[in-house]
């Protein structure tokens, strides 16, 4: 068995459990007695028709009104209660579970390279929605639905067998309108899905779809897949209304069946008059949690597969990590006989890395496409577990450093910057509440500083799908600060200026000399060789492998012209 991912993940899970099934315990009982106070109307009506009409007994029916309002109006308060009931235990589940939840999400999403962020938050939308909403109390109702039958054949033994058929019936024809809509609605379901995923992925690329004229051929796609769609969802609806039709119909007739099965044992003098129609009301009561029996059973069936989503998340999926902060320290960078291999995949992207530095150094990593440094710099900052070996920062395992500290540790520029929605000066401060002056400290080591002030609102300007858009090289030097924000021990660069110009990589080399001159370890990974003039060290990767390492000006000579490595590689040894 694997040990939960989440620290807390055992204790997560049974807590959440605890609450759900104390809350539906509570909340079964509730239902209890609202179901009996349920009668009052039908032996409301009884009463009145045998006892107030034929003894013309106005007292009587006073102390019947006020018996039957008191009766509904505690019916009332506990409907209300087991409502509130229910939104207690979907509150409670929801603050429990939202951020552990989202926290592992968000691991997950990164060693998996597949975003599980949205779904999480969906799971946790449809668990609330359900213990909030009307399926979970179908079960309660139909549970204490013998209470009603009891009634009628108490009433007479007739009625007691024609609601038992009845319930019976609807619950079959509400089981094979499911049988017959279920696959439909799934492949409807599915087909939509994956026309959303086309349309999505493709309206990623508009300009280009724009500047070649591809939206006609797209367009008459995208419709020829709606249109498939649309004929699966109209033929199961047609099919699924033509079944609830039928099963009101019978309902109806149920109705009737019931009346005159009363009139019959009335002409009989079996039963009173008021029976007849107590007992119709009692058994259109008794059938409603049988009628809602199958869409109430799909909404359990959603909900619990939401929660085995969040379960497995928090299990099995998210990564282990230490609870407890690091102090912060600063010792040298080792590297350990590290293997790296795609989960599934029995062809490691890298082969037994091993190598170290030192506090103040300066590492560039070059080398050919798909050599793994890309690999490597996720490795370095610990969001990608290594298959065999680690990476330790002054002995400390940055895979399994609890996260909060960790960050204090380190500063990482990936090759795609993405800033989040906020300020700037939220995500140069990593979006927590920080002193500015460390904002500016970063935005001056970074050389941004100047460029910030002649933005709209400078530090204040929003960023994001509504805010402000700023050019590659602009997202490129604020993540730069952000990467050095708090004086980081440990700063992994990936490809830092692919978007910058000659005034940026001026800045860029400048930042990382102040960083070294402060004792950082700072990591290049780079194609363009004017960077590489900064770095101590140079490491050639290739094919998983470490080729070469050693000082720059060493390295550049070592490599020949027919090594495949990155052809401005050779640029460096005429600047070396």
């Amino acid at each position: 068995m694997k040990r939960p991912a989440h620290p807390r993940a055992a204790e997560i899970i049974h807590e959440g459990r605890k609450a759900f099934v104390s809350g539906l315990v509570y909340a079964g009982i509730l239902s209890a007695f609202i179901n009996l106070l349920q009668l009052t109307v039908p032996l409301f009506m009884l009463q009145v028709h045998d006892r107030v009409v034929n003894s013309q007994s106005t007292d009587t029916l006073v102390m019947l009104i006020i018996v039957a309002v008191v009766g509904l109006g505690i019916y009332c308060i506990l409907d209300y209660v087991r409502a509130l009931t229910f939104q207690v235990m979907g509150s409670k589940l929801v603050r429990k579970l939202n951020l552990p939840v989202l926290e592992a999400a968000v691991s997950a999403s990164v060693t998996k390279g597949v975003s599980q962020s949205a779904q999480a938050i969906r799971d946790l939308n449809d668990i609330r929605a359900f213990v909030t909403g009307n399926a979970i109390s179908v079960p309660l109702e139909a549970i204490w639905s013998p209470i009603f039958l009891a009634v009628l054949f108490a009433l007479h033994w007739l009625y007691g067998l024609v609601a038992l058929i009845s319930a019976a019936i609807i619950l079959s024809l509400s089981l094979f309108s499911d049988f017959l809509t279920r696959r439909a609605m799934k492949r409807a379901n599915e087909s939509s899905m994956q026309n959303i995923g086309e349309i999505s992925g493709s309206l990623r690329h508009s300009e280009a779809i724009e500047a070649m004229g591809m939206l006609p051929a797209l367009a008459g796609r995208w419709r020829r897949s709606q249109l498939h769609t649309q004929d699966l969802l109209d033929a199961t609806t047609r099919r699924g209304r033509a079944l609830a039709s039928f099963t009101r119909t019978c309902r109806y007739m149920m109705q009737i069946a019931v009346l005159s099965t009363g009139a019959i044992l009335v002409i009989q003098q079996e039963v009173s008059a008021g029976s007849m129609v107590a007992s119709s009301i009692i058994m259109g009561r008794m059938l409603l949690p049988f009628d809602s029996m199958v869409d109430g059973w799909r909404q359990w069936v959603l909900a619990m597969t939401a929660w085995s989503n969040v379960q497995d998340l928090l299990e099995n999926q998210a990564p282990q990590r230490e609870t407890k902060p690091t102090p912060p320290t600063q010792g040298e960078l080792s590297i350990d006989r590290l293997v790296y291999a795609v989960p599934g995949s029995d062809v490691p992207i890298l082969k037994g890395l091993s190598f170290s530095l030192s506090p103040g150094e300066v590492l560039g990593v070059i080398g050919p496409s798909a050599a793994g440094k890309s690999t490597l710099a996720r490795l370095l900052i610990g969001v990608t577990k290594p298959t065999t070996g680690g990476v330790y920062l002054d002995g400390n395992n940055v895979y399994l450093w609890e996260r909060g500290s960790f960050g204090d540790m380190v500063g990482y520029l990936p090759q795609s910057v993405s800033l989040l929605d906020g300020t700037i000066r939220d995500n140069i401060a990593r979006m927590r509440d920080a002193d500015p002056r460390l904002v500016l400290e970063a935005a001056r080591l970074a050389d941004v500083h100047d460029m910030i002030g002649r933005l709209p609102l400078g530090y204040d300007t929003r960023l994001g799908d509504s805010g402000y858009v700023l050019s590659g090289g602009q997202r490129q030097r604020i993540g730069l600060a952000r990467a050095v924000y708090g004086r980081p021990r440990l700063v992994v660069l990936d490809e830092p200026n692919a978007n910058l110009d000659a005034d940026g990589e001026r800045a860029l080399i400048r930042a990382i000399e102040a960083l070294r001159a402060d004792g950082a370890i700072v990591i290049l990974i780079a194609h363009r060789p004017s960077i590489m003039q900064i770095a101590d060290k140079l490491m050639v990767l290739q094919d998983g492998k470490i080729t070469q390492l050693g000082p720059r000006a060493a390295v550049v000579g070592a490599i020949t012209p027919g090594e495949k490595t990155v052809g401005a590689v050779m640029t460096l040894r005429g600047k070396a």
